[in-house]
């Protein structure tokens, strides 16, 4: 096998530059990607590319030991994950429009939702993707608790609040099972906890 390029695992190559060694890992490389993306708000085949560029770049210059990141690709789950998103920023557009505009003034709140899974890449991931929803943005993250403070609109509406904590779970669940290993997909498929409660702003 090549010195050059070595494969040292399913999802990894060993890259020789110079006198030392460089690891791409493929799902680190897809994380950095689905990350930058996010961060664009836009999915496009401008951003994927770049994305990919600059996840690339980041390993090449930022060598990192060989760990299991607890990250795994699952093309259906991502496809799943990516729909989700998309229908859900289209309509949460629509309902945040409505209220700036409508003229029944809205109430807000932060409510804290405790997740199940407790891996520190769900609990980033699911952050990642709520805060990219127009009217779902993350006031905090609780790692100790694995909770998340999601700001929520028409808070004087318990369905609402109900629902936004669903949605929450929801967007945990499809990224377990876009992302995550086994263990993780077992810790979302349990019974949502009991939640903290939440606090008028």
């Amino acid at each position: 096998m090549s010195d050059l390029f070595r494969h040292r695992s399913p999802y990894s190559w060993s890259l020789r530059v110079g006198t030392g060694r460089r690891v791409l890992d493929l799902p680190l490389i897809a994380w950095l990607t689905v990350i930058w993306t996010l961060l664009w708000g836009t999915l496009s085949w401008a951003n994927l590319v770049n994305g990919v560029l600059v996840a690339v770049a980041v390993c090449l210059a930022f060598p990192l030991p060989a760990v299991d990141l607890g990250l795994r690709l699952r093309p259906l789950g991502i496809l799943r994950l990516g729909a989700f998103l998309l229908h859900d920023m289209f309509s949460s557009s629509l309902r945040v429009t409505r209220q700036i505009f409508g003229e029944d003034p809205y109430h807000a709140a932060v409510v804290a939702v405790p997740l199940r899974g407790r891996s520190d890449l769900m609990l980033t991931a699911t952050a990642v993707a709520v805060s990219n929803v127009p009217g779902g943005s993350i006031i905090e993250v609780r790692r100790a608790t694995a909770t998340l403070f999601v700001h929520v609109l028409d808070a004087d509406d318990p369905g609402a609040i109900e629902s936004a904590r669903r949605q929450v779970w929801r967007v945990e669940e499809l990224v377990a099972r876009a992302f995550g290993t086994a263990g993780d997909i077992a810790l979302v498929t349990q019974p949502v906890p009991a939640p903290e409660g939440g606090q008028s702003p």
